[in-house]
């Protein structure tokens, strides 16, 4: 038995939520998506992932939620997210940090183990355990329970990504990039059968700076002084990649996915 794995790009504030309402059930169905794992770390204003916006994403049909050096950002989150197994912290953070950073899932009678990790370079706030060593131990434990290994990668340099993808080809079925907020263009197969991007994109804006409106961003260049930055309604779309994986947990097929969404705002 095959499994198709729905990779959502980053959530971003409502109209990311949006999307996902408006265009993930009937994706999910047309598609015939086993599982779907989304990046929702800026679903509650662009900033962080608070309690009842992980909640909603939940229910609209989101089976793993992950999240990256924002992913305390939001003070009701530090406590929820030790009580919901569906939300992921990095795995490198430190072992008493409230939440996990993987979880073990059965679909049909494969066994699923979704890791996510935080990348070790750019990320001034955060000083986390090294991602690739932890990646090893983990990917190697899931492979010994018989368990097909899936790595969400929270990562700013496309070098650390791909040396990632390459550390892991053949061990993971899917190492998958997030962070940038753009959908990269190289969405592949890796010699040894792993499904690689540097970059799964964005669901919200795609005519905006990271899903916020441009002018506020260009202000803060220009300027240097800190303004809040405005969620955008432009262009809205549900992006991301779908990645078939074998019984023999490699994969066999990646593909992007952009589904335009036309609303003006939030229903």
């Amino acid at each position: 038995m095959s499994i198709r794995v729905l990779f959502l790009g980053e959530i971003v504030g409502r109209p990311g939520i949006q999307t996902v309402k408006d265009a993930l059930k009937s994706l999910r169905q047309d598609k015939n998506i086993d599982l779907v794992i989304a990046n929702a770390e800026g679903a509650t204003g662009g900033f962080g992932l608070g309690r009842a916006h992980s909640m909603q994403l939940l229910k609209l049909g989101i089976d793993v939620i992950t999240g990256g050096e924002k992913i305390y950002y939001k003070k009701d989150m530090v406590d929820f997210i030790a009580k919901n197994p569906s939300i992921l912290r990095p795995a490198n953070y430190p072992p008493q940090n409230p939440g996990r950073g993987l979880r073990y899932l059965t679909i049909g009678e494969q066994k699923v183990c979704v890791i996510n990790m935080l990348g070790n370079a750019d990320f001034p706030r955060t000083h986390l355990s090294n991602a690739f060593s932890l990646a090893q131990i983990l990917v190697d434990k899931a492979l010994e329970e018989g368990a097909i290994a899936i790595l969400q990668f929270h990562a700013s340099p496309t070098a650390e990504k791909l040396s990632m993808g390459y550390m892991l080809d053949g061990k993971a079925a899917a190492v998958i990039g997030t962070h940038t907020k753009v959908l990269s263009a190289d969405a592949r197969i890796l010699p040894k059968g792993t499904a690689y991007i540097s970059d799964n994109g964005r669901c919200g804006s795609q005519i905006s700076v990271g899903g916020f409106a441009a002018d506020t961003e260009i202000e803060k260049r220009i300027t240097q002084i800190p303004v809040r930055s405005l969620e955008c309604w432009d262009g809205l779309a549900l992006v991301g990649v779908l990645v078939d994986i074998s019984d023999e947990g490699k994969a066999t097929s990646i593909e992007t996915v952009n589904v335009p969404v036309e609303t003006e705002k939030e229903k």
